[in-house]
């Protein structure tokens, strides 16, 4: 009987133990700020936590014993990480959008058994969405910090020159140190790009970088925006009475204002062939006659000649005479296109949204979506455009930070077309951007969630899910 007795205590002091150790085990798993999800070999939910409830918004108790099978037909799950671990028997990751649209890390383990069998999975799951919030007040706030920023900057190997030059790419880092170099040489440059690369500001900084930036002055001229009867007067100057509603004092050219200094033709191709007679005399004797004088004068100038025209094609042509080409082209610079140098665009996004938000007072910031289409998109105009297109945003948006909803119409129709599939991306990004499009259609045709759930073949969660992850609304 005692020995009975004393079994019975034994158990008993077993089971206490057992329930001790279970509601031990119950806090843990609850107090995880992560989501710990745990089933069986078949996939059944046995036991999940409180955390699911934040992350999800759906009550814990409605996965227990539920099977994951059940979850992703129902469009709760997107896809399952116990199911890769069951079949692969192993740990699995991997990073996706749950029920609610955030963006979650999720890592399931095997629970192996004596056998080698596995016998329950314990799946965690953490919301990434706070991370990523906090990432970005941690990105603002070093922005802040001019000093931080300029050591992030030298770390990263972008180089600032000048207050309006940005390089980051390898290409432009030669072509500036080439410009370094040649400076103080007063050989003719020719600067060769597509509309918009920044031929103009290359040489501004040949002036700057030069000792005539301290004898004499940069002047421009454009002879594309000039018409050909009034650009002879406008390079050369004229004399008194020259032609009819000439000053009456005369007025010197561009060529007499650069005495001294640097005169930047853009354009150059623009030239009449009568003129590029004119020009080619001023740069084999250095000197000018202005429109109705009788008498020639010294200049002491460097021409620095942009264009975005192939000239070796139009010297072919007869547009251009061959012996001006090759004394504009004693030292050539082709810049290329932004496109070709994407290692460029953000920081010049960065020196085009801070010099905006300085010149319209304002604190906009640009959120990664954004920054992403910007790297990916082919800009025709090149660095001109997206100048213009970020000065634009900034200054019609309504709210603090600028996403790809505030694109203009002609960039979204863009965004949405094969022409960001030009670059190489991951399938996610291909399969977002397909998704995108799809759902902004269908917003545009059905009147509810459920509509768009039967035309798309899949479920109404999930198509509340990505209208809420695409911030897309049915129209009324």
């Amino acid at each position: 009987m005692n020995t009975e007795l004393s079994e019975l205590e034994q158990v008993t002091q077993e089971v206490k133990e057992l329930r001790t150790l279970n509601r031990e085990l119950e806090a843990i798993i609850e107090s995880s700020y992560d989501v710990i999800y745990i089933t069986d070999k078949n996939g059944v939910t046995l036991k999940t936590n409180s955390a699911i409830e934040r992350i999800t918004g759906i009550p814990k108790e409605y996965y227990i014993g539920k099977s994951v099978d059940a979850l992703m037909k129902r469009g709760i799950l997107k896809s399952s990480v116990t199911q890769k671990v069951i079949e692969q028997k192993r740990s699995v990751s991997t990073v996706q959008y749950n029920y609610s649209g955030k963006e979650t890390l999720i890592t399931g383990n095997p629970v192996i058994n004596d056998d080698g069998e596995i016998e329950k999975v314990v799946t965690n799951i953490r919301d990434l969405s706070e991370l990523n919030e906090l990432q970005t007040a941690l990105k603002k706030a070093n922005e802040l910090n001019n000093s931080y920023k300029k050591e992030i900057e030298r770390l990263k190997g972008v180089t600032k020159r000048d207050g309006d030059v940005v390089i980051a790419s390898h290409q432009m880092k030669l072509i500036y140190e080439m410009a370094e170099r040649i400076a103080d040489v007063d050989a003719t440059v020719l600067i060769l790009g597509e509309t918009g690369v920044g031929k103009d500001v290359l040489a501004k900084f040949i002036y700057s970088q030069s000792i005539r930036a301290k004898q004499g002055e940069f002047i421009k001229l454009n002879c594309g925006a000039i018409p050909p009867d009034l650009l002879e007067s406008e390079l050369f100057g004229y004399e008194a009475g020259a032609f009819t509603g000439a000053n009456s004092n005369g007025k010197p050219g561009m060529l007499e204002l650069a005495d001294n200094g640097i005169l930047f033709l853009d354009e150059v191709g623009e030239l009449s062939l009568a003129l590029q007679v004119k020009l080619l005399r001023t740069l084999q004797e250095k000197e000018i006659r202005r429109v109705g004088a009788t008498k020639s004068k010294k200049v002491n100038v460097r021409i620095i000649a942009a264009t975005n025209r192939n000239l070796k094609e139009m010297v072919h042509n007869g547009e251009f005479r061959e012996d001006l080409y090759y004394r504009l082209n004693v030292i050539p610079i082709a810049i290329p296109p932004l496109k070709g140098r994407r290692d460029d665009i953000l920081p010049l996004i960065q020196l085009f949204l801070q010099q905006t938000n300085h010149k319209y007072g304002k604190d906009k910031i640009i959120d990664v979506k954004l920054n992403d289409f910007f790297y990916r998109y082919n800009w025709p105009g090149n660095v001109r455009e997206l100048s213009n297109l970020i000065e634009r945003m900034v200054i019609t948006t309504q709210g603090k930070e600028l996403t790809i909803r505030d694109l203009p119409i002609e960039y979204k129709e863009s965004n949405n077309s094969s022409l960001v599939f030009t670059e190489l991306m991951t399938l996610k990004e291909a399969v977002e951007i397909a998704e995108e499009k799809v759902l902004s259609l269908a917003v545009n045709t059905c009147h509810t969630t459920y509509e768009i759930a039967e035309a798309l073949g899949t479920s109404q969660p999930t198509i509340v899910r990505k209208l809420k992850k695409y911030r897309l609304k049915i129209k009324e």
